[in-house]
């Protein structure tokens, strides 16, 4: 029976037609790439303090008394939400001369003599002041998300990721019944919108509202570029797109951003500049085109052999008189009678430990990379400079993670990439206080092994699957990943209980992680199963790194391709 990749082999592996749509796909990669970390820059809070009135009349020696101190992980800071009471201030600044004051410079040696200190302290009343040393304005310092209101800020990172889930949910659903082009560029287009729309949000709801439209169209472009150039090139072209090339490219515009943040300090002016990169690649519309696969799918064969036929003509290779035999339209008829839904993952007994311990596995990895990035924020430094070498620490993780996948069974990298990572995490909280310069290269370390993971786990997953539902098992693994990053905005809220808390959560889920990647049954140079009967049991209380011998009847020479890719 004739296949797809058969029917389509005139073209060749690599070719005119190829190098334009691996190009083009990788430059539409740009601006979901850009935006994805706007959460920390637009979100950002920089120091704060009260705010003193000008109209109160006191000297800058009172102002900088009326704000309390406190230590905090060893050192004096001031506090950001509360301020000792004005009518006091201005009462003892009134009466200087009597307490033979000459210069104020810590007002808590003079209240030492009121009775009552709980009545010594108030909120901030008449605002707050921003530090501006990094950012002259964000959406918090704009909108005053601090103390009191300081809950908004994750939520609205909350609300970013729920729409990237919802966007990696229905943007599928919308490709698979409208098709990958329109989705795309429909998606740049809302990116496009809201981007632009936000710069003038006169209001915290709209701008949250538009946020995650923000969200919801990143998710989707990514995912609709994956799928469209997995479809539409094959063999090592296909491997090289999505393992390496598209992960480069989408990260150098991931790198973009920091740089761009480090010259516009101004959120709205920001906001604005994510917008360029989706409005610059919306006139690509015409020089992409469908997915051939997709078409044949949808029993479109005219349409199909229409673009194909022009790709022979790029290449300058000879069609066959019949592309499409009768054979595969039977055979895409089959398939669609026995399609399954996310409903099978937890309904057939043989496949639901697999999934169930690969969400959890998906979700924790995601929490783990998106917790790490969120936290680089709290290390001491520029947080450009940061986020310029957490970014530029994925080049290697992408590396790391293709040769793994090509050399080493899957259980073996995820357990020794993820143990990597946990192994950092912990021995960053020796060296928080002592070195800033090792504590970041233990951070970066910590993201390196995270991220490596994710690439082995994203084709761990592909190969654990049958066909039959390999599609839907994928898709859900997404989800879950996207309901992890999700969470992790809260993670930085742990502070509060333990100033290591949320480095020692990231660290330990890893651990567990690790724990359950063991009972998984290993896929290394083992065929695809093609259907539920083919399906191996999970590995219960075995070695995680002992492999038992493969027969040589168990390797099919006509095993479908596996696709290796680093993540969504």
């Amino acid at each position: 029976m004739q296949s797809y990749e058969d029917a389509v082999s005139f073209l060749g592996n690599w070719g005119p037609f190829q190098r334009r749509v691996f190009i083009l796909l990788s430059l539409l990669s740009i601006p979901c790439g850009y935006v994805v970390l706007s959460v920390i820059f637009l979100l950002a809070v920089p120091p704060h303090h009260c705010s003193i009135p000008v109209s109160s009349n006191l000297s800058q020696d009172w102002i900088q008394a009326s704000i309390p101190e406190k230590h905090v992980a060893g050192k004096l800071e001031r506090s950001s939400c509360s301020r000792y009471r004005l009518d006091l201030v201005l009462n003892l600044s009134a009466g200087e001369d009597s307490l033979h004051v000459d210069h104020v410079q810590n007002l808590s040696v003079l209240l030492a003599q009121v009775p009552s200190s709980d009545m010594m302290l108030e909120g901030c009343r008449d605002g707050w002041i921003y530090c501006k040393q990094y950012y002259q304005s964000t959406v918090v310092t704009e909108f005053n998300l601090v103390c009191s209101d300081q809950w908004k800020q994750p939520l609205v990172s909350l609300l970013y990721f729920v729409g990237g889930l919802c966007g990696c949910f229905i943007s599928g659903q919308m490709a698979d019944r409208f098709g990958r082009k329109p989705t795309l560029f429909g998606s740049l287009l809302i990116l496009t919108i809201s981007s632009t729309a936000a710069t003038f949000a006169p209001s915290f709801p709209v701008f949250t509202v538009l946020f995650m439209l923000m969200g919801f169209s990143q998710m989707a472009i990514y995912i609709t570029i994956f799928v469209l150039g997995s479809e539409t090139l094959i063999g090592s072209t296909r491997v090289l797109f999505c393992s390496l090339c598209l992960p480069f490219v989408y990260n150098t515009a991931v790198v973009m951003l920091p740089c761009t943040a480090y010259l516009v300090r101004n959120w709205r002016h920001l906001t604005l500049l994510i917008a360029v990169p989706g409005l610059a690649c919306l006139p690509l519309f015409g020089l992409i085109q469908e997915s051939p696969r997709w078409l044949v799918s949808c029993g479109r064969l005219e349409e199909a052999e229409r673009l194909l036929r022009s790709a022979a003509l790029q290449n300058r290779v000879e069609p066959p008189a019949v592309i499409f035999h009768s054979s595969m339209v039977e055979k895409t008829e089959k398939e669609k009678s026995e399609t399954y839904n996310f409903f099978h993952l937890m309904r057939i007994k043989k496949i639901r430990p697999i999934a169930f311990i690969l969400w959890v596995i998906w979700l924790s990895t995601s929490l783990s990379f998106f917790g790490i990035s969120f936290n680089l924020s709290s290390l001491d430094g520029s947080p450009f400079i940061t986020y310029i070498l957490s970014s530029a620490v994925d080049f290697p993780g992408y590396t790391v993670s293709w040769l793994t996948a090509g050399y080493f069974p899957r259980r073996l990298s995820y357990i020794g990439c993820t143990l990597v990572s946990a192994l950092a995490l912990f021995l960053l909280q020796i060296t928080m206080h002592s070195s800033t310069t090792l504590t970041l290269v233990l951070a970066l370390l910590g993201k390196f092994g995270i991220l490596a993971a994710i690439g082995v786990i994203y084709v761990y997953t592909g190969e654990l699957f049958p066909t039959v539902i390999r599609n839907t098992a994928m898709s859900s693994c997404a989800m879950f990943a996207r309901l992890g990053s999700s969470v992790s905005p809260y993670l930085m809220q742990l502070a509060v209980f333990y100033e290591f808390l949320p480095w020692i959560v990231v660290a330990s889920l890893s651990l567990v992680v690790s724990l359950l990647c063991a009972f998984l049954p290993e896929t290394f140079r083992q065929p695809l199963p093609d259907t539920i009967q083919e399906l191996k049991p999970i590995q219960m209380f075995k070695w995680p790194c002992r492999n038992g011998p493969t027969s040589k009847d168990d390797l099919r020479p006509d095993a479908p391709e596996v696709l290796r890719s680093t993540r969504f």
